[in-house]
């Protein structure tokens, strides 16, 4: 048996996200078409004496009691494996910019639940460890599968779709957040101007026309969500050659798909002047990646 599990955990981002309605439960049900991306953080799970749920993280301002989702995580595997909760560790050194629209935080919940599945020999497959997932996070269960896939429900009903061909990605941060409850409480009050085309969308997809797919990115938040900076950003994208450019999640970061690495470099380059947190990166084939 293991004593410490470290776990890759990706970023993704949101090909295309619309809301079709808020639910009797006051969830919402989405439509996302998500891709994992190259941009990672290192999630290590280590047992230690005692019962207590530690967390050290490398960066100011996360969280590191129970309002974490990695956190969270580990409280939920020990009540669903009704294991005694055990002393553990969890230490995040973060890579993904902390409330961009990355899931970076269920990323790390994701990471915890795969590093305790294998510390623990639980045996639990992906479905059932997104089982757990979702009642801490609607975007744990992605984070756990990760690659190219469909999302619906409130996150929990996910599906293959073909995976996204090689391409660079630029993701660049402005500088600002997006409380992601004031989001969507935007939606409840005005709801949205434009419905994106889901069924177009998806054949883009399955016929993996990377410019297609490009010309057809689409965010539901960007109707009603402002965020200094934006436009600029896809300005410089679309100059530099970006295929098409979009915001991810409920924001505010920005991500443009590219063919060229060079092209990808130089925007980057030239966003750098606007925002500090810029990064050029592949699409990936798994949420989590468990580091031998």
């Amino acid at each position: 048996m293991k004593s410490k599990v470290t776990v890759n955990a990706y970023a993704k981002i949101n090909l295309m996200l619309d809301i079709n309605y808020k639910r009797t439960d006051n969830y919402h049900d989405l439509f996302m078409i998500m891709q994992s991306v190259g941009i990672y953080d290192t999630v290590s799970v280590e047992k230690i004496k005692g019962r207590d749920i530690v967390i050290s993280c490398n960066i100011d301002g996360i969280p590191l009691d129970e309002k974490n989702i990695a956190h969270k995580a580990a409280t939920a595997f020990f009540k669903t494996n009704k294991i005694r909760s055990k002393g553990i560790h969890i230490d995040i050194i973060k890579r993904i910019p902390h409330a961009a629209g990355l899931a970076g935080g269920s990323a790390d919940g994701a990471a915890v639940l795969v590093a305790l599945n294998e510390i623990y020999e639980t045996k639990l497959s992906e479905d059932e460890l997104c089982d757990i997932g979702v009642k801490i996070g609607a975007d744990v269960p992605f984070c756990i599968k990760g690659g190219t896939l469909l999302s619906q429900g409130i996150g929990e009903v996910l599906s293959k779709v073909k995976p996204l061909r090689q391409c660079f990605i630029v993701l660049a941060k402005p500088n600002c957040s997006v409380n992601t409850g004031l989001a969507y409480s935007q939606f409840d009050e005005f709801g949205k101007t434009h419905t994106p085309n889901q069924l177009e969308m998806l054949k883009a997809i399955q016929s993996r026309d990377l410019a297609d797919i490009s010309n057809k990115l689409e965010n539901v938040f960007e109707q009603f969500i402002e965020v200094e900076g934006r436009v600029q950003i896809k300005e410089i994208m679309r100059n530099n050659g970006a295929l098409g450019a979009c915001m991810s999640g409920s924001g505010p970061t920005v991500y443009g798909i590219f063919t060229e690495k060079e092209a990808a470099e130089n925007a980057a380059d030239e966003i750098k002047d606007i925002t500090n947190e810029v990064f050029v990166c592949k699409p990936v084939n798994k949420g989590c990646k468990i580091r031998h």
